[in-house]
């Protein structure tokens, strides 16, 4: 045999053994990520009808062979978002399943081909949305219609008590929710300005730019009034994000707040929320509803406002390795258990009782 030949192969063994290696690795991660992203409950496509078009959903139930399950409706914050938040809802709703509750959401409107356009919407347009909803479930012979409530986040902390007025919910879990959209705005600029390390005079000019909008909303101005005004320069803002916002500025959740009186309601508040001045959020709702025992309140030191661990969420790359090898890890310590906890304790007659509720620090 010649001994260029020889070399020649052992070197092609080599390219082949390393291309199996290679394949055998990526099978392995792959098989890793479907288990990871694999949930125990059953999921299913739904269509609810509301104001002359379909609302198009999706239903989480658990898989404990039971024929009847309470339901928590899912109503989104801010933003484009469709029925699983991009399968961010499903470790939540793993965990509701493991206390024997389905979960519901719907694509909203404008998004994933549902008809019509979330920035149409007011927060009273998004209530009526979610009554239809609770209406069709309590119509289904699988769901218990005395055991629906409502989880909402962020921006939905406008429409949870706004739903809970034009119908009766069982319970509520409000997640990093605001009070005042003014007051919010003003919060989240500052505190973005200060984790920015903005100078004194960007400060200044942040705030007069701020100030000039809210002029322009209280005035009722048109969009291209609002680029007339910001120099030409639209900065980030589109005609329908400025209608979005003429519609809701004014929104303050305060008085609507007491249709929640006597309902158990969860407040989950992150540790680390540069959008909500969760000290605002939570000094409200205690003078609102904590007559009666019904509040309970749970800080996450940990957490950003969407209730990732602060750590993940802080770069893009950790939070996308995190989402495909290990979704549940994403959130902040004990917000996965705590709310099957309570809907736990809900059926023993306790709605406000978790342990260590009380904030801190």
């Amino acid at each position: 045999m010649s001994p260029k030949i020889q070399p020649r192969r052992r070197g092609l063994r080599i390219i082949v053994w390393s291309c199996v290696a290679v394949l055998v690795v990526a099978a392995g991660l792959l098989g890793v990520v479907l288990w990871q992203n694999s949930y125990d409950m059953d999921e299913q496509r739904v269509s609810i009808r509301h104001g002359g078009h379909t609302l198009k959903g999706v239903l989480a139930t658990p898989k404990d062979g039971r024929e009847r399950h309470g339901l928590v409706v899912y109503v989104h914050g801010d933003g484009p978002l469709d029925a699983t938040h991009d399968d961010g809802y499903k470790p939540l709703w793993e965990a509701n399943a493991k206390a024997g509750y389905a979960s519901l959401a719907w694509d909203k409107p404008g998004v994933a081909g549902a008809p019509g356009d979330w920035l149409d919407q007011s927060m009273d347009d998004r209530a009526d949305e979610a009554a239809a909803a609770i209406s069709w479930a309590r119509a289904r012979p699988d769901i218990d219609g005395d055991r629906i409530g409502l989880w909402g986040a962020s921006q939905a902390g406008w429409v949870l008590p706004k739903i809970a007025s034009k119908m009766s919910v069982r319970f509520v879990i409000a997640v990093s929710p605001a009070i005042n959209w003014l007051r919010q705005g003003r919060y989240h600029l500052l505190a973005e300005l200060r984790a920015d390390g903005a100078s004194a005079a960007r400060t200044e000019a942040e705030i007069a730019r701020s100030d000039t909008i809210r002029r322009l909303l209280a005035r009722r101005a048109t969009f291209g009034e609002y680029v007339k005004a910001m120099g030409g320069e639209a900065g980030g803002m589109t005609a329908g994000r400025w209608v979005f916002i003429s519609k809701n500025y004014t929104a303050d959740a305060t008085r609507d707040l007491r249709a929640l009186r006597g309902i158990p309601v969860l407040l989950t508040l992150a540790g680390h929320d540069i959008n909500v001045d969760t000290a605002d959020t939570e000094r409200v709702y205690r003078e609102v509803l904590d007559t009666g025992g019904a509040l309970t309140v749970k800080r996450y030191p940990d957490a950003t406002h969407s209730l990732l661990k602060q750590s993940i969420e802080e770069s893009d790359l950790n939070t996308t390795l995190t989402a495909l090898f290990s979704p549940r890890s994403l959130f902040a310590d004990g917000f996965l258990e705590d709310q099957p906890r309570f809907l736990t304790a809900l059926g023993q007659g306790s709605g406000a009782a978790l342990p260590h509720t009380r904030p801190m620090g």
